[in-house]
């Protein structure tokens, strides 16, 4: 017979291998955002593309990723995060090989549209999976295993994808940045059914087709102006579709709000926003990669236009940033054992210093100096960024009922992909306002030093958002207050409550 301490302590293991399959699954389909930015010079010779067809390259991908994640997700909900898994990951590998046979640039374009919109089936899966499969202390450690995978996605891109290109495997350039997909998908698309179980939660109830098509489009108003604008020089058309874009979310709030109301299921339940954890939490995310989004593009684009780096090489320094990243990342759950929600807010701060020293360094830099001083503040940001990536998401994560996580988990991702495209056309205004038109080499730095300097704010602006975050113990309270399950010897699922005597109810 199995003890009361046995089976607390098995409640407490994640199940590591269903977690392995869709961690990869969700790596790769974030990591294929950065991946391709260091193949566009070798697409733009190759298919004979002028520079609008090739930013259509990272824009379709982008915006249909976007677009798609809260529809994504509530169909998770509905159909099982599993299925909507598979279904995405089958698409993403199809039109994975797509782009890599793409024989001209708009058939490229196409299949990006296409893989960013099965990106939104399968990335929200990966939370609501995590969500349900781990309970008590496991489930800390898998949002941080979570947490990582998302970060290391964007940190190792621009390198995984500069050295595929440096390689040229069987001469195949710059589409083996999207062919790598391949072997990965086929390998995942066969081991998922028989490691991660099935879970229904939604039985029974329907798409709200009428809040999905004004959530596609409301969101495509603002995401499309944002990622073009400043390409195209900010003409009528994106300040007409963000000028839409606002009574178009009002009716999609109205009419969510109606749909529950009269007992029906909406894209998105309103009760998630009443929780403060999670508004405030998911509030919190998009700011922080506002500040993720444009650094990175912009440090690119000072190491690469301002400098004369080789992507390949670009990317290696990126790597001082991965490994702060990557050894925080496991000091994470320590620190917030001791200062709960506040290694948030020690994380953000890290990433402002980091940013910061990196910015000043580079106006003292210049285009000449030796770029092996900025190093150092690469290595703090990384490594609060390690700090930020597990616990936030998680602390918005903490009181959504499981029947709810994946649409919740597609709201979180949709903040983080806004939040970039955002903080790049608001910071873009800076650096290529400062840059000039053609831009001059030695404005580079001056360009960068203020961009930083709005960069800046945003950690800044978590580290206040996380105080007012809801502490451990009251999210403790509001579980018990909401499980309707009885347990005799192992965390309860949906509220991660430990049992303190020989049997315990919780009631609504």
């Amino acid at each position: 017979m199995t003890s009361p301490q046995t089976a607390g302590r098995a409640a407490d293991r994640a199940p590591w291998a269903p977690l392995a399959i869709v961690l990869t699954g969700g790596f790769i389909a974030f990591l294929d955002f950065f991946i391709a930015n260091v193949a566009i010079p070798s697409i733009q010779s190759d298919l004979h593309a002028g520079a609008p067809e090739t930013q259509l390259v990272m824009v379709g991908y982008g915006a249909s990723l976007c677009v798609g994640l809260i529809t994504g997700g509530r169909m998770g909900d509905i159909f099982g995060p599993r299925r909507m898994f598979l279904i995405g990951l089958a698409l993403f590998t199809v039109s994975s090989a797509a782009c890599g046979l793409a024989p001209n640039i708009w058939f490229l374009i196409v299949a990006r549209i296409v893989q960013g919109l099965s990106s939104a089936m399968l990335a929200p899966q990966v939370l609501a999976i995590v969500s349900h499969v781990c309970t008590g202390e496991a489930r800390g450690r898998a949002f941080s295993a979570y947490g990582l995978m998302l970060g290391l996605s964007g940190l190792c891109g621009q390198f995984i994808g500069g050295v595929l290109i440096a390689l040229d495997l069987a001469g195949l350039g710059w589409r083996s940045v999207f062919l790598v997909n391949l072997p990965i998908g086929l390998v995942i698309l066969a081991l998922t059914p028989r490691t991660v179980p099935d879970i229904r939660t939604g039985a029974g109830a329907e798409l709200d087709l009428v809040g999905a098509a004004l959530a596609t489009v409301g969101l495509a108003a603002v995401v499309l102006p944002l990622l073009e604008g400043r390409e195209q020089g900010w003409p009528l058309w994106t300040w007409l579709s963000l000028v839409v874009a606002v009574p178009l979310v009002a009716l999609f709030i109205t009419h969510q709000r109606r749909v529950a109301a009269r007992g029906g299921a909406p894209l998105i339940d309103p009760g998630l926003f009443r929780s403060r954890g999670f508004t405030i939490g998911i509030t919190a995310y998009f700011v922080y990669f506002m500040s993720m989004g444009s650094f990175f593009l912009l440090f690119a684009i000072y190491m690469q236009e301002g400098r004369g780096w080789a992507p390949l090489a670009s990317g290696l320094l990126f790597t001082t940033m991965s490994a702060g990243f990557f050894g925080s990342s496991f000091l994470a759950g320590r620190i917030a054992a001791r200062i709960g929600n506040q290694v948030i807010a020690l994380g953000a701060g890290l990433v402002a210093v980091g940013y910061g020293t990196v910015g000043v360094i580079v106006s003292q830099l210049g285009t000449d100096g030796t770029a092996g001083w900025v190093a150092p503040g690469l290595l703090v940001a990384g490594f609060g960024m390690g700090l930020v990536a597990a616990p936030l998401p998680a602390a918005a994560m903490a009181g959504v009922d499981p029947k709810h996580a994946s649409s919740a988990s597609g709201v979180l991702s949709t903040a983080m992909e806004g939040g970039a495209a955002l903080g790049v056309s608001l910071v873009g205004l800076v650096f290529f306002g400062t840059l000039g038109n053609p831009p001059v080499l030695d404005s580079y730095p001056k360009a960068f030093y203020l961009s930083i300097a709005v960069i800046v704010t945003f950690p800044l602006v978590v580290t206040l958002l996380v105080q007012a975050l809801p502490k451990p113990s009251e999210i403790g309270v509001a579980a018990r207050a909401t499980c309707l399950h009885r347990f005799t010897a192992k965390a309860c699922q949906d509220c991660e409550m430990r049992p303190r005597g020989p049997q315990v109810t919780h009631r609504r």
